[in-house]
């Protein structure tokens, strides 16, 4: 839980339903880490025209590669995200060899 919680605003945690129940906290996870994900790739869309004259070219190439790397890092935590609140839905896991 407190992965979960991590992944969420700070005030989250004044919500009593969600620090008794792991699966409330899993969907809440998942919704702000999608956001998340959808504001990353809206921001990659849009620096290269917003920021153009604004900054040199090397800062918005690297505040492209920035965004590339937080939108990477927020798919796989979207995923892992998905994964703990189908566990806790229940959801048995085989491992693969």
């Amino acid at each position: 839980m407190a992965w979960l919680f991590d992944l969420c605003p700070p005030d989250y945690r004044a919500h009593e339903v969600l620090r008794r129940y792991p699966v409330v906290l899993a969907r809440f996870a998942g919704g702000h880490v999608s956001a998340g994900v959808a504001a990353a790739r809206e921001g990659l869309a849009t620096i290269r025209p917003s920021l153009a004259g604004v900054v040199p070219p090397h800062a918005v190439e690297a505040a492209v590669a920035a965004y590339e790397r937080e939108g990477a890092r927020l798919v796989a935590t979207a995923r892992a995200v998905g994964l703990v609140e189908e566990a806790l839905r229940g959801r048995r896991f085989n491992p693969r060899l």
